[in-house]
């Protein structure tokens, strides 16, 4: 393209030279001025070249403008901390709070029926009721029964409840120790620590009888009389709670009392009686004890409602109140409890 540009404008520049020749005036004395008129002529016909080769050029493409891609930033975000994780309370599980009777190592008579009774915690997330039983695991079962109810209404969790069984202890002397757990009714067997799989137990020694000496002494000198301890009974209150407490009136308070014979002989029949105050006409609960063994115990419970609003009350237990069993003691029968009673929740 480039050389039929240069040849036609070669060709133009031989054409305008020509005719400029041909049409310059011949009058004598004007060589300048036909100089100046070829020169002008040839500026023209190279100025009109110049226009058709520029013309005729190809018009440049300018170059694609480069894309240019950012890169993204990571952007911050402010920074948390660990995410605590909450860990599930398992539905069943339970926690010793004490021994109500019988602490370990108490010392019991060859074959001396007595009642055991814990105090457990309900620290699973699922209530327990009626179908939770106490059960036999292993160790020494002194008679205890395979599975027992620990409850006829409900203890829901964080709530405690006193637990009791009914055992016979050997008649060989020793050491002897009885482990039991709960189950649920879907029979899922547990009990107390981190896991869910403690026992607790029931721990006694038997006593070895003492022997009679059939030998008889002459007596050399006149001997002062020690004092012989005579085998009584002796009926105490070992724990006595109001849940909840301060109750609230108008709404239900189960009253719970742990009784327990102390001491060497066994108890005959006897009364437990509640009162809602110490001013009031008669017990609010009353409990007829059959009979109760020495180094034994029982739990009773009641509901009661007060029907008005009190600042300040003095409630209270009793126990054989009419005197009706001679004990080595017959000062600690009775136990008084202050509480205050709620007007509304």
């Amino acid at each position: 393209m480039n050389r039929k540009i240069t040849r036609l404008l070669s060709i133009t520049i031989m054409v305008a030279f020509v005719l400029g020749a041909c049409n310059l005036p011949q009058a004598p004395g004007d060589d300048e001025l036909a100089a100046t008129t070829v020169a002008e002529t040839a500026q023209a016909v190279f100025t009109r070249a110049a226009l058709t080769v520029v013309a005729a050029s190809p018009t440049p493409i300018p170059p694609a403008a480069a894309t240019v891609t950012s890169v993204p930033t990571n952007t911050l975000f402010p920074t948390q901390g660990p995410t605590a994780t909450q860990t599930p309370i398992p539905c069943n599980r339970a926690t010793f709070v004490k021994d109500v009777t019988i602490p370990d190592n108490t010392t019991v008579e060859p074959g001396a029926t007595f009642t055991k009774t814990w105090r457990l915690q309900n620290s699973g997330s699922c209530a327990w009721d009626s179908g939770y039983v106490l059960l036999f695991d292993s160790g020494e079962q002194m008679n205890a029964p395979a599975t027992a109810t620990i409850t006829s209404g409900s203890v829901a969790p964080g709530s405690t409840v006193d637990i009791s069984v009914d055992l016979t202890a050997p008649t060989t002397p020793g050491t002897y120790q009885s482990n039991f757990k709960l189950r649920s009714p879907n029979n899922i067997v547990f009990g107390l620590n981190a896991d869910g799989q403690g026992p607790f137990w029931v721990k006694v020694v038997v006593a070895t009888p003492t022997a009679v000496s059939t030998e008889t002494s002459v007596p050399t000198s006149t001997a002062v009389p020690t004092e012989t301890a005579v085998p009584a009974p002796d009926i105490i209150i070992t724990d006595y709670t109001l849940s909840p407490n301060p109750p609230t009136k108008n709404q239900n308070v189960v009253i719970s009392i742990s009784v327990y014979n102390n001491g060497n002989l066994a108890a005959g029949a006897f009364k437990v009686q509640w009162w809602a105050s110490t001013g009031a006409a008669s017990p609010a609960c009353e409990w007829d004890i059959v009979s109760m063994s020495a180094k034994g115990g029982q739990v009773k419970t009641c509901t009661y409602q007060y029907p008005s609003w009190y600042a300040k009350i003095t409630t209270k237990v009793i126990v054989d109140s009419s005197y009706a069993i001679t004990e080595s003691n017959e000062m600690n029968n009775s136990t008084e409890l202050e509480i205050s009673v709620n007007d509304s929740p």
